[in-house]
């Protein structure tokens, strides 16, 4: 069982909603930018230095739609789990995760010392190496 009672719930799902909304809405406005001029444009280039600026607007942009569309997936992942009814149960030890975590971090498959643990056993992950 989660620990969450109804009320809880239906206050998640909101703050989950109206995020996903909004990440929508801010891709959709990003998408357009892009369509509307290019980054070359935008940056006036001029030159080889202002084409690798233009070149760096262009990934920051592209970063930014990633994040937004993870963030997208994480949210419909925890609507998935509220209707399943495993949301707000930790997916390492089992245990309740805590409203106020929830409520800070509605998409959290983890209870904070799971997470702490996970964060320490795969700090690294990712990173780039030689």
């Amino acid at each position: 069982m989660n620990g969450l009672n109804e009320a809880q719930l239906a206050e998640l799902a909101a703050l989950m909603q109206t995020r996903n909304k909004a990440l929508r809405q801010e891709i959709r406005e990003e998408l357009l930018g892009m369509d509307k001029e290019s980054p070359r444009e935008l940056a006036g280039v001029l030159d080889q230095g202002d084409e690798a600026v233009a070149d760096a607007l262009v990934d920051l942009e592209a970063a930014t739609i990633d994040r937004q569309i993870r963030e997208i997936r994480a949210i419909e992942a925890a609507q998935k789990r509220i209707k399943d009814g495993s949301y707000g149960q930790c997916i390492d030890c089992s245990e309740p995760i805590g409203f106020a975590r929830l409520k800070a971090y509605p998409v959290a498959e983890r209870c904070v010392a799971c997470q702490e643990k996970h964060d320490t056993q795969y700090a690294h992950e990712g990173a780039p190496t030689l």
